[in-house]
């Protein structure tokens, strides 16, 4: 979409409010577009693809990882961002970037670092998004961070859904800057958290009911799913679920997008917000599902907590993940010169327990896995 076709209130990349440091222009990418580069070559991004979505990926190659889920939410992010009028690249650059702060093994993995850093300064996976961003990844010579634009940044720090709540973000100093503007993200930003939801939802039970976790029988009680169901089990009566099991989520989503693109054009309408900044002040958001949808959808996501998130095979790799992640940590903490040295070299200057943190986040789940094996294995094991 050219940048003439936007919405008013949409982000214009070449009305970005810029980058941390200056750099010349580039001469084939606009802002965004530049960004998206950036986040998609960058090796936070590469180590997606071994990092847990729902199901660890060591068990089963045909579960989704956090990379596959981050190009679902990307794809999502496109549709809804060209459906609304506003900008597809933003969205898309955004939802790329949404998850590079995850660590390894999923929620199970967040829940230990928080736990693990309660009285170091906390962690939480958008803020820590923006320090990869911002400072982890370097491949610069004369900056560190990937220098992403001011619209990129906000879109991370500001991303919000049910499993992403970056409270307290807004009081840090460092982060002012980006909340000045108002609490709420771009219109681009609130694409990028609804597509999120979407993502997960549709993924994880498609995941699920390939995990035999969860049958048709189980799912008949589930509003949203016995209506996407419906007409592709009246065309195909004989067919197993997972013979049907895509066209009936690839139906689910599509009514999911209507109603947040019919909700969304409700709100616009309501309010009528001219620029991106009258956006960014409102009290909520505009990029939603009505309330009936909302209900459907809110009904699926208690299905999956009770039939899959609590499922006995994911509370037990859930508890060994945490058992890595603990006892790595309390290691490297107690004896940080096992640490890289480009680790142990800020340790004087931002702490011991933020340097581990920092490397913990940052590991796949199998070099998690196999760091922790190295640790405390026998030896002949090594």
């Amino acid at each position: 979409m050219s940048i003439h076709a936007l919405k008013s209130y949409a982000c214009h990349s070449d009305q970005s409010n810029g980058r941390q440091f200056d750099e010349s222009l580039d001469p084939f990418n606009n802002a965004f577009e530049l960004d998206r580069k950036r986040v998609a070559g960058c090796a936070a991004f590469r180590r997606l693809e071994y990092k847990t979505q729902a199901f660890v990926t060591l068990e089963d190659d045909h579960f989704r990882t956090r990379l596959t889920h981050t190009l679902e939410v990307a794809g999502i992010a496109r549709v809804l961002a060209k459906a609304l009028g506003v900008n597809e690249t933003l969205a898309e650059t955004i939802s790329l970037a949404h998850d590079l702060g995850h660590p390894p093994f999923g929620h199970a993995g967040e829940v230990a670092l928080r736990e693990l850093m309660a009285e170091n300064g906390g962690f939480e996976h958008n803020t820590h998004a923006l320090r990869v961003v911002d400072y982890l990844e370097h491949p610069f010579p004369q900056h560190r961070g990937l220098n992403l634009t001011f619209e990129t940044r906000e879109g991370l720090i500001k991303h919000s859904t049910k499993y992403d709540r970056p409270e307290g973000a807004s009081k840090d100093p460092s982060l002012w800057d980006l909340f000045e503007c108002g609490n709420l993200p771009s219109m681009e930003g609130q694409v990028a958290c609804v597509a999120d939801r979407l993502a997960y939802d549709g993924h994880d039970l498609e995941d699920a009911i390939a995990a035999n976790l969860v049958n048709e029988d189980d799912l008949a009680s589930v509003d949203i799913w016995a209506e996407a169901m419906e007409p592709i089990r009246e065309q195909y009566p004989d067919h197993v679920l997972a013979a049907i099991r895509r066209p009936v989520l690839d139906r689910l989503g599509n009514l999911l997008i209507a109603d947040v693109v019919e909700e969304t054009g409700k709100r616009i309408a309501a309010n009528d917000p001219k620029l991106v900044d009258d956006l960014r002040l409102m009290k909520d958001g505009v990029v939603a599902l009505s309330d009936s949808r909302n209900k459907q959808l809110n009904e699926l996501e208690l299905f999956l907590v009770e039939h899959v998130y609590h499922h006995h095979r994911l509370v037990r790799m859930d508890a060994k993940a945490r058992r890595f992640i603990e006892r790595l940590f309390h290691a490297y903490v107690e004896n940080s010169a096992m640490l890289p040295p480009r680790f142990t070299q800020r340790i004087d200057e931002q702490g011991v327990h933020r340097v581990v943190c920092d490397y913990i986040a940052g590991m796949t789940d199998r070099f998690c896995q196999d760091d922790y094996l190295r640790m405390f294995e026998p030896f002949e094991r090594v």
